[in-house]
This record gives C-alpha cells, structure tokens and sequence, in this order.
C-alpha cells in the first residue's frame, strides 16, 4: 500500500442504539387442566410500566395467583417453569410493596363463568433488561395468592397461591418497525501518521 493510501485509510465506528419504538409481547397460556387464554404486554420505552392485557377462560371462579417464574421452560409442562422470577432474591409480596419478587403480579379475577379480564399496569417487571421477563413464563395459579401476608414462611416465597394451572412463555413480537437505528461517524486513521 503506497503512503498517500494508507493517509487515506478512515476508520469507521459504528454503533446501534435502541430507538423509542414500543415493545410488545405475548403469552398463550394453556396446561393439564382447560384453562387457556392470551396475555399481551407492551413497554413504550426502557424506564416506562409495562402494560398487560388479554383473556383466560375455563378457570373456577374467584381469585388466581399470577406471576412471572423465572424459566421458560415447559418440557415438563408448568412444574419446570421455576419459582417467580426473583432477581433480588426479595420476599413474595403484593405489586404494590416496595420489595417484592419481579414477578409477583397479584391475582387475576375469574367471573362466575370462568372468564378473566387482564388489565395490568406494572412498574417493576420489563421487556429489556435485568427485569426482562422474555423468555420466562407466565403462570396461573390454582388459589389466591396472600400477597406474602399470610404469616407463614410459604407465604413468603409463594403466596400460597397453590398449584399451577396454566402457563406460558413470553415471547418477543415483532414491532412492525425498525427496532434499532445504525448510527456512523467516520474518523481519520491517526496510526500511520
């Protein structure tokens, strides 16, 4: 290579950055016994709640323990999903409690038909980053869940929300538009020099 093309050498730095684009998620959720349904999540950006809407039918009517496990793994159907997903290693709480589990949802409320409405806003949980819940499962649980008050120690890791009775993975949607932009500067090349 002759002097004046190696001055002429530019290095370039590329780098991607996340754009504002919302992300969005979904779960189908079924198991041993008929309950099926939908859950729906999006994020509008890093930092914002994460929205949870959709639909579960075929449960018994009342209360329903509701949770993010830490796996998504379902060869064994919802048994090998995990425990909550917990990255703090905290308690079992409410989603209102300061310290909680990542995944600690609550309850959802079935109707005397068996039917649930999900209409979740979260601040805790996320679609990116060290509380990213993609690729985990969302479970149903069989009671209610104590919300961590109920005075013993399961209360404290499970809520005694009992056995679980549908699950699913959460997994990525697309967004419909470019999930990231591509950003170049170019530089001289100063080694040579």
């Amino acid at each position: 290579m002759t002097r004046l093309a190696s001055q002429l050498v530019l290095l370039a730095y590329v780098s991607i950055r996340t754009t504002n684009a919302a992300i969005h998620a979904k779960a189908v959720l079924s198991g041993a016994s008929p309950v099926k349904g939908t859950v729906y999540f999006t994020q509008e950006s890093e930092g914002q709640p994460v929205i949870l809407t959709g639909h579960l039918r075929s449960l018994s009517p009342g209360y329903h323990g509701f949770h993010i496990h830490e796996y998504g793994n379902l060869t064994s159907g919802c048994a090998s999903a995990g425990a909550h997903h917990n990255p703090g290693s905290k308690a079992h709480g409410a989603p209102s409690d300061r310290d909680r589990h990542v995944g600690d949802l609550g309850n959802v409320w079935a109707d005397n038909n068996g039917n649930v409405r999900i209409n979740i806003t979260d601040s805790t949980i996320s679609l990116q980053g060290t509380n990213s819940i993609i690729g985990r499962t969302v479970m149903v649980h069989d009671k209610k869940d104590d919300l961590g008050k109920g005075g013993d120690t399961e209360s404290k890791m499970t809520g005694n929300a009992g056995g679980r009775v549908a699950c699913g993975v959460v997994g990525l949607l697309p967004t419909g538009r470019d999930s990231f932009k591509l950003s170049l500067t170019v530089f001289p090349d100063h080694r040579n020099r």
